[in-house]
């Protein structure tokens, strides 16, 4: 364990260049005093780290020091193989570094683990989008990947939701892979916005770079739009009596995540087993409609009283539809039924 935190102390160090005491012991969630400890050590066993004293001082290695890619655990070596994206990767043009890059680590490699790591894509296989979603096309993702990169400053052409299209200067800061969907954080005049990648129509460098504020930090900026925009979205609220099936149906029809927020919300069991919950939903009320139409009788709308009219409206129109068609209301219909068996992907006939 000690071992292992030395090592990641050294590498911190070579990948960050100059660190406080502080720095260290909040990234590796110890305390000062086994920072200090850690840092004698690895001086005590040759490695040249030096303390600069002073407001802008902390610890550094000698400049040119650098440590061989070894102490890799068996794990931490598959980790490294199986967290490459080759499908992300080649759609920002890197597909070939990546590559190279996975080669040098396997020449690095100590021999059990080099013959370790190779095995890791004959066995696993990532593949980020959900089902049935269908892949955007991002001609310009590339591009803004360099702009990125090089901090150059861009002109797109972009079609909001809802086909409106508009022309905008903006500094690139940084791109994020979502579900599958690309986007990218954006600096337009003083705020940051994020922008759809497949929604771009059109760019243009324009000559001359930005200056990236030295304070972004592109995982807390997401993590922030992400609430906000789920917070936005769902900015309406219904309370219903739900089924023990239908709690578990929830997180397929709404996410995990809501469903998470609606399970803590439910109250105590009646007898009949149901629960009273509260379920966020979006602006739109024919989506939550559709939601309480899939949960069918195992969800029953109680507040608000025009979503319950909706659902009841929706139900007489159904029963009148089926009625028309010359159904049966005593049930025999539905009891001799019998749904097609699917099995391994294929309809029984």
């Amino acid at each position: 364990m000690r071992a292992s935190r030395l090592l990641s102390v050294l590498l911190l160090l070579q990948t960050r260049g100059r660190l406080t005491a502080r720095e260290i012991a909040d990234e590796l969630e110890v305390s000062l005093r086994t920072v200090y400890r850690d840092v004698e050590s690895l001086s005590a066993a040759g490695v040249p780290v030096y303390a600069d004293r002073g407001p802008a001082g902390g610890y550094r290695l000698l400049d040119g020091y650098r440590t061989r890619l070894t102490g890799l655990t068996g794990e931490e070596a598959d980790s490294l193989f199986l967290a490459g994206l080759p499908g992300p990767a080649s759609e920002l043009g890197l597909g070939t570094v990546v590559a190279a890059a996975e080669l040098k680590i396997l020449a690095a490699l100590p021999p059990e683990l080099r013959s370790r790591a190779g095995r890791i894509r004959e066995r696993f296989h990532l593949d980020a989008p959900g089902w049935f979603n269908r892949t955007e096309q991002t001609p310009f993702l590339a591009q803004i990947a360099d702009a990125v990169w090089k901090e150059q400053r861009i002109r797109v052409r972009y079609r909001r939701w809802g086909r409106q299209e508009f022309e905008r200067v903006l500094d690139p800061l940084g791109l994020v892979l979502k579900a599958g969907n690309w986007y990218m954080m954006a600096r337009s005049g003083e705020s940051v916005r994020t922008y759809r990648i497949s929604r771009v129509l059109g760019l243009h460098t324009v000559p001359e770079r930005f200056e990236r504020p030295a304070d972004f930090d592109l995982q807390a900026e997401w993590r922030t739009y992400s609430r906000e925009f789920l917070n936005r979205l769902y900015s309406h609220e219904a309370v219903a009596r739900i089924s023990p099936v239908g709690l578990e149906r929830l997180p397929h029809l709404i996410g995990p995540e809501i469903a998470s927020v609606v399970a803590a919300s439910a109250g105590p069991p009646d007898e009949e087993g149901r629960r009273e919950v509260v379920i966020p939903l979006e602006i739109h009320e024919n989506v939550a409609v559709d939601l309480f139409r899939r949960l069918g009788d195992d969800a029953e709308v109680l507040h608000p009283p025009s979503l319950r009219a909706h659902m009841l409206r929706t139900a007489r129109e159904m029963l009148r539809r089926y009625a028309d068609q010359g159904g049966s209301d005593d049930g025999r219909d539905v009891d001799h039924f019998d749904p097609p068996q699917v099995e391994h992907g294929q309809t029984s006939q």
